[in-house]
């Protein structure tokens, strides 16, 4: 152990040595002197005269022997006693293996696995010796380093099976995830955060809308110039930036997108985990989680936004009723929706959950049309807490690049055409090139958006607002913007998103069809015919 890099006095038995010999050579043992010396005091005369007498009696050399004896005993029994107390301060202070580096705040190790466990503070202790006290520097912020399940762990091993052969099921699939026991999920849960590279956000309130900007942006989300948005790639300790709800101090009161004042003291007191979803324009029905543990029912905080169409909707044909809950879903009603594309209204709090909930850890987004149905304790350990990760999505199961995810949305009429030609010749100017294995180890550059796991620290936070502000001033279409601004972030901090498989998103959602194709599907059916009536008795009873 090297205490001298910790702050942390060692002791050396090579000063005890020094002081030995001090010792012997301050041994008051009697020479031959040459020299004129000052007459002893009365004391020392009476030392001599014992000296003599004992001389006298038991002989000048066993003397001498019996007082070499004494001073090497006392000698011996300071030198433990020494010892025995630096054992202890050694005992006291951090032990650290010195294969794994202390966390600061300038070089933290980023998304790094550690073997130790959890890391939870680091401590240094008072240095005292003697009279002297010295003070010794206040502990660098801790940060959660990761972890590394046990070698014996089966989910070591695991690796995904061939896709089964069935010709007539050509589609994306859900594939095997080894998650780890409910139990052994909850007690892995991180009691610190992970590091973030920034330390302050403080977000932009504009009473008086400044609408001078070069083009896009809107009332809610700001009008940021370019050179705003310049800045704010410029990732800094603290910083200064537009994350929607800029007319209002308070997110959801007086912003647009305004929700009820108990909801909102609702939100404000999950401190854990959130499930959030939305459904707007009564567009979907509301799927019930399954395979919940009733551990997460009473700890998990599951919130569906809804407007007022689908709130109509849902006192109709849904069973809402004054508790404003449904199933494990807390209903949570939003007016004054600031856009007039529903897809873009869902983006608020798709990706500015951190915002609408100030004091959650961890967040779990699912779309709409998406049954849940793995606990999400499970699945955050499995894609965040695992990889050591703070924000995860999954990969499109058929396109990795941005080039080809435009012509896409273009051929499906998903927005305009030359919306999208703008937003893809914009980021060429900026450095956009199609996906490659140069790339790696990033692995795709469109994510299927409709689940997001993130933990709610400042960088994953700034990543949102940015990727949100991304979408206030071009198209709507999260997958082309997702790209340019994480390699933005990742090329000034070095963070990274775990994207994940899309088969295995697909394990734990399990997509339903949309309202409209239900209602359709149901037109198409073929007409239930009745069986006929079983054939009555001819027999008669005759009396």
């Amino acid at each position: 152990m090297n205490g001298g890099s910790l702050g942390i006095r060692s002791g050396s038995y090579s000063s005890l040595d020094k002081k030995q010999q001090q010792n012997d050579v301050l041994l008051p043992i009697q020479t031959p002197s040459t020299t004129k010396t000052k007459p002893y005091s009365k004391m020392f005369k009476d030392k001599e005269k014992l000296y003599h007498w004992a001389c006298k009696f038991a002989g000048r050399k066993r003397v001498r022997m019996f007082i070499l004896l004494a001073i090497s005993a006392a000698v011996f029994v300071w030198v433990l006693y020494v010892g025995r107390d630096e054992d202890q301060e050694n005992h006291n202070g951090l032990k650290v293996n010195d294969s794994l580096p202390l966390i600061n705040s300038e070089t933290p190790p980023m998304n790094e696995v550690q073997t130790v466990g959890i890391v939870n503070r680091v401590s240094f202790p008072i240095d005292v010796e003697r009279t002297e006290v010295r003070v010794m520097p206040p502990p660098p912020p801790s940060y959660f380093l990761g972890y590394t399940l046990p070698p014996e762990h089966p989910c070591n091993s695991f690796s995904l099976p061939p896709p089964p052969a069935d010709k007539k099921r050509t589609g994306p699939r859900p594939c095997p995830v080894c998650y780890i026991p409910l139990e052994d999920a909850i007690a892995l849960m991180p009691r610190i955060p992970s590091f973030s590279p920034v330390v302050n956000l403080t977000y932009v309130y504009e009473e008086n809308l400044n609408k001078e900007t070069e083009f896009g942006g809107s009332d809610f989300g700001g009008y940021p110039t370019l050179k705003q948005r310049d800045d704010s790639y410029d990732i800094r300790e603290s910083m200064n930036l537009h994350c929607g709800f800029v007319k209002g101090r308070k997110p959801g009161r007086g912003t647009g997108f305004d929700i009820d004042d108990n909801d909102l003291l609702h939100m404000e007191q999950c401190r854990g985990v959130v499930v959030a979803s939305a459904i707007f324009g009564a567009f979907d029905v509301i799927q019930q989680p399954r395979n919940i543990s009733e551990y997460s029912k009473r700890t998990i905080c599951f919130y569906m936004f809804a407007d007022e169409e689908t709130e109509a909707d849902l006192k109709a044909n849904g069973g809402l009723d004054e508790t404003r809950k449904i199933g494990v879903w807390r209903i949570v009603v939003v007016r004054n929706l600031p856009y007039t594309d529903g897809r873009r209204n869902g983006k608020i709090p798709k990706l500015l959950t951190h915002r609408l909930f100030p004091n959650a850890r961890f967040s779990l987004w699912i779309d709409g049309k998406l049954e849940l149905v793995v606990d999400p304790y499970q699945i955050l350990e499995r894609f965040l807490w695992r990889k050591n990760a703070t924000f995860a999505i999954s990969r499109h199961y058929k396109r990795f690049d941005v080039f080809d995810e435009a012509e896409a949305n273009k051929a499906a009429g998903k927005y305009d055409n030359a919306s999208i030609d703008f937003q893809v010749d914009f980021y060429k100017k900026e450095g956009l090139t199609p996906y490659s294995k140069a790339k790696l180890p990033i692995t795709s550059d469109v994510p299927e958006g409709c689940v997001i796991i993130r933990e709610h620290v400042p960088i994953s936070n700034l990543f949102s607002c940015l990727w949100f502000n991304e979408i206030d001033r071009f198209t709507s279409r999260d997958q082309i913007s997702f790209s340019t601004v994480r390699d933005k972030i990742a090329a000034k901090t070095g963070w990274m998103v775990n994207m994940f498989l899309d088969c295995e998103r697909r394990n734990f959602v399990v997509q339903q069809y949309h309202k409209d194709v239900l209602a359709h599907l149901a037109q198409m059916a073929p007409p239930v015919i009745n069986p006929p009536p079983p054939p009555t008795s001819s027999r008669s009873f005759v009396r």
